[in-house]
C-alpha cells in the first residue's frame, strides 16, 4: 500500500481511537493529517505513522518508551518537530488512548498556541 494510501486509511480510523479522549477533527496538511481538538493541534499523521505533541514536560515519557521524535529534511538539513511517535497500544487500548492523547493534549496547551478559528 502506498504511503499516502497508508496515513489516509490511519487518519480515517483515528475518531475512533481517539474516541476516549473526545471528538477530533483532522486537516489535510502537506501530504498528511493534522489532528485537532478542541482548535488546537495535538497529533498529526505523516507516511502512516501518528505523532503525538511533545513538550519538556512530557518528552520523558516518550523517551522512556524510546518512541520516535517526528523530523524531517528540509534543504539538506534535519529538522525535528516537538511530536513524538504514538505508542502502539494506543490502537488497541482505550485507556492508553485516553492516557496518551491528554499528554499530547497538555502539550499543546502548554505551547500556547493559539486555538484555530
Amino acid at each position: 500500500m502506498a504511503t499516502r494510501a497508508r496515513t489516509d486509511a490511519l487518519a480515517e480510523a483515528l475518531p475512533e481511537v481517539f474516541a476516549p479522549f473526545g471528538r477530533i477533527v483532522l486537516r489535510r496538511m502537506f501530504g498528511g493529517h493534522g489532528v485537532y481538538h478542541e482548535g488546537r493541534m495535538f497529533a498529526l499523521v505523516v507516511d502512516g505513522r501518528l505523532f503525538l505533541k511533545t513538550d519538556a514536560t512530557s518528552r520523558g515519557a516518550f523517551d522512556a518508551r524510546g518512541l520516535a521524535p517526528f523530523g524531517y529534511e528540509r534543504h539538506g538539513k534535519p529538522v525535528q518537530l516537538s511530536y513524538s511517535e504514538a505508542p502502539p497500544e494506543m490502537f488497541e487500548d482505550a485507556e492508553a488512548a485516553r492516557l496518551w492523547a491528554g499528554r499530547a493534549w497538555e502539550a499543546a496547551v502548554r505551547s500556547g498556541t493559539t486555538r484555530r478559528a
